[in-house]
């Protein structure tokens, strides 16, 4: 008999370590930020004082770190990631159990900012590649109403469940997409058909493309800071995180 266990099996239920940044005293909102292939929680940790938030606007960025796993696209390295890529594409040969896994922990990093007096309606869920991917994921499923999602340079990962599988409490969630028209490494056309099927599905979806590779330009960031304020325009009700 076999009882060996999958790294996923054999990892604790303890929560995914991160980085965390404050742009004021007493945060009174959330942006749980998830890399991209390779990278870590300090990917982008230096975007925070560049988005522009007005100083009356406390936010805790969380950036988590991805566990480490072989990639296939990649020839097998190991490297943070938050499932495996067999090949760039939406659904086919997908990593289904490294995306639950990651899925089940960037959940968990929302139930303990709601633990820490945060609502679910003050925390907005963001990636880049394929953190982007895993925050459209989990979001549009998340049973709680979230304050947005924002996805750049990513995609949507199994479209053809979406509507099966999505949460009536996050079915007007404001949704930014943001995309490098020369992405050679997740195609522009797959943030397009991310924007095609949320459009179907009638969520609120601010677009942008910008004349970049994998990356994220000053005009994105600039993009971006004004939407989180659009996201965080009411002021924090204290009764809702009692």
């Amino acid at each position: 008999m076999n009882n060996s266990k999958s790294a996923y099996e054999q990892e604790s239920g303890e929560l995914l370590e991160y980085i965390e940044v404050n742009s004021g005293a007493n945060p009174e909102y959330s942006v749980i930020w998830m890399h991209g292939l390779g990278a870590d929680g300090h990917d982008f940790e230096p975007i925070v004082p560049i988005l522009g938030l007005p100083p009356g606007l406390a936010v805790r960025f969380i950036f988590p770190h991805a566990m480490r796993r072989p990639i296939t696209i990649n020839g097998g390295m190991v490297m943070r990631a938050w499932y495996d890529i067999i090949e760039i594409s939406t659904s086919r040969g997908q990593d289904q159990a490294g995306i639950q896994h990651s899925a089940d922990k960037i959940r968990a990093l929302i139930d303990h900012e709601i633990k820490r007096g945060i609502p679910a309606s003050r925390i907005v869920l963001a990636g880049f590649s394929q953190g982007g991917a895993m925050a459209i994921h989990v979001g549009l499923r998340y049973p709680e109403t979230l304050a947005g999602i924002m996805v750049l340079s990513g995609y949507l990962l199994f479209p053809e469940r979406l509507q099966d599988e999505c949460s009536t409490a996050n079915s007007a969630t404001p949704v930014f997409v943001g995309h490098g028209t020369q992405d050679p490494m997740v195609p522009f056309a797959l943030g397009q058909a991310t924007v095609t099927a949320l459009g179907a599905g009638q969520w609120p979806v601010e677009t942008h493309s910008y004349p970049i590779p994998h990356s994220v330009s000053q005009e994105e960031i600039v993009d971006v800071g004004r939407w989180l304020q659009g996201c965080f325009k009411e002021p924090l009700d204290h009764s809702e995180a009692s």
